[in-house]
C-alpha cells in the first residue's frame, strides 16, 4: 500500500488544520515603487511614452491594485515620466480609491462615454506630447485594445507583452518567500488529501477536501483549481468532464494550488491507491528520471528549451514519443508561476531565452498513455545564483510520493 494513502476521513484531517497565512508577508510599497521605476527605465530604452495596464495580474503586479475585468474598463496608465493614473468609471471611484496602494491620479469616465477615448487623452497629457507611443498591456481584451488603436491617430499602439514580462519572470527575494509559503500549504494538502482517499470516494469529495482545505490553511480563497482523476482519466493532462469513484490498485492524479497574496502554488502529485503493477511502476519510474533530467538542465544561461529538451531525451530513450507523440509527452515541460499561475517564462522547444536567477517554473513533463493512465509530477523551481533549486522536493519513490 501507498505510505501516506487512506486510513482517515475530511473531517479528520480538516481538524488538523490552522492558518499559516501569518508567515507570509504581502509585497510592500517600496517594492512597488522599485517596479514601477523599473519599467519605466524599458520604456525609456524602448522609445514608449505610456504603457496601459487593464484590469489584469500586471496591474497588481505594479500598482497593488486588484480589478476584476468587466465590460467596464477599469485601469492604470504608467508614463514614462512618472506619472500614475488610475482609469475607472464615475460612480466606482471611491471604491477604487478604497483599494488604491499606490498614490495616483484618477482619470474618470461616465456610462455614456468612451473611456478608450479617455485613456488616449491621458497617455497624451500626461506624456506632454502631440504624439505618443502607448504600449499596451497583453491581456487586455480586444474589444478594449481594438477601441484603443482607433480612438485616435496621434496615438501609435504597440504590443506592451515583453516589457512587462522583463518585469515579472525575475522573482524578488519577496516573491520569491511568498511562492515558497504558498507552495509549502499545498504540499501539505497534497499529503493530507491522500490519507482520505478509500475505495469509492468521488472525485467531488476529494475536491471539496481541497477547498475547504486550502481556506482553513489560510490561502486567499478556494483552489484555484482542483484536477482529481482515477484511473483511465489520469492519461487526460487537464482531467475529464466527469466524476470517477476510486477502485483499489488504480493511478491517482490529483493537481491542485491556491493564491496568498496573490502569488501561486501548483503541485501534482500521482501515486497508485493499493498496489502497483509493472506497468504503472515502469511509467512512474521514467516520469521520474524526466523530471530530474528537466531540472538539472536547468542551468543559469541554458535556453528555457534545455529542460524541456532534457525530459524528452529520457522517455525517447526509453521507447517513447518522439516529441508530442503518445504515449509520451504530450505538452511543454514547464511554465513560470507567480501572480498568474502560467506565465513568462515557459519552459518549451523554441523558448532561446536564457534562464537566469529569480526565474521560477513548473517541471512537469507528464507522460501520457491513453487507455492505460498518465503520470505528472509536478514540483516547481526557481534559479538562485548557484543554479536550479525546488520550491518543494518531488516525490521520492511511487512507494512514499508525500516523502513521509
Amino acid at each position: 500500500m501507498t505510505n501516506g494513502a487512506g486510513g482517515s476521513s475530511a473531517d479528520q484531517e480538516l481538524a488538523t488544520l490552522s492558518s499559516m497565512r501569518e508567515q507570509a508577508v504581502p509585497i510592500g510599497l517600496e517594492e512597488y515603487g522599485d517596479r514601477l521605476q523599473k519599467v519605466r527605465g524599458l520604456m525609456q530604452q524602448a522609445g514608449i511614452d505610456a504603457l496601459y495596464l487593464d484590469a489584469t495580474t500586471s496591474l497588481r503586479y505594479f500598482t497593488g491594485m486588484q480589478c476584476y475585468a468587466s465590460e467596464r474598463l477599469h485601469g492604470a496608465i504608467i508614463s514614462v515620466s512618472g506619472e500614475l493614473i488610475y482609469v475607472c468609471p464615475k460612480f466606482e471611484e471611491q471604491k477604487t480609491r478604497a483599494e488604491m496602494v499606490v498614490e495616483g491620479d484618477f482619470a474618470l469616465w461616465e456610462e455614456h462615454e468612451d473611456p478608450a477615448s479617455l485613456v488616449s487623452e491621458s497617455a497624451l497629457k500626461c506624456t506632454g506630447k502631440k504624439a505618443c507611443t502607448l504600449a499596451i498591456d497583453h491581456q487586455t481584451p480586444f474589444f478594449t485594445a481594438s477601441r484603443l488603436q482607433s480612438a485616435n491617430a496621434k496615438l501609435s499602439i504597440v504590443n506592451g507583452e515583453d516589457l512587462i514580462a522583463q518585469c515579472r519572470r525575475i522573482k524578488s527575494a519577496n516573491e520569491l518567500a511568498l511562492l515558497t509559503q504558498a507552495k509549502a500549504i499545498t504540499l501539505r494538502i497534497h499529503q493530507l488529501a491522500g490519507r482520505i482517499l478509500q475505495a469509492d470516494i468521488d472525485t467531488h469529495e476529494v475536491q471539496a477536501f481541497l477547498d475547504a482545505a486550502h481556506i482553513a490553511c489560510g490561502m486567499d480563497g478556494r483552489s484555484t483549481f482542483k484536477i482529481v482523476l482515477f484511473g483511465e482519466p489520469t492519461a487526460y493532462p487537464h482531467g475529464v468532464p466527469y466524476p470517477q469513484t476510486l477502485a483499489v490498485n488504480e493511478m491517482v492524479l490529483i493537481d491542485t494550488g491556491a493564491t496568498l497574496h496573490g502569488y501561486n502554488s501548483d503541485i501534482t502529485r500521482n501515486y497508485v491507491f493499493g498496489e502497483a503493477d509493472s506497468r504503472q511502476r515502469e511509467i512512474w519510474e521514467l516520469e521520474q528520471a524526466a523530471q530530474l533530467a528537466a531540472f538539472n538542465a536547468a542551468q543559469i544561461g541554458a535556453p528555457c528549451s534545455a529542460p524541456d529538451q532534457a525530459a524528452r531525451e529520457v522517455i525517447t530513450a526509453a521507447g517513447f514519443g518522439p516529441g508530442y507523440k503518445l504515449p509520451g509527452i504530450p505538452h511543454r515541460t514547464g511554465h513560470g508561476v507567480g501572480l498568474d499561475v502560467h506565465e513568462h517564462p515557459y519552459i518549451v522547444k523554441g523558448n532561446d531565452l536564457p534562464l537566469a536567477p529569480g526565474m521560477c517554473f513548473s517541471i512537469e513533463p507528464m507522460i501520457c498513455c491513453y487507455g492505460e493512465f498518465g503520470v505528472r509530477l509536478e514540483d516547481h523551481a526557481y534559479i538562485a545564483e548557484d543554479g536550479p533549486r525546488w520550491f518543494t522536493e518531488p516525490s521520492q519513490s511511487l512507494e512514499n510520493p508525500f516523502n513521509l
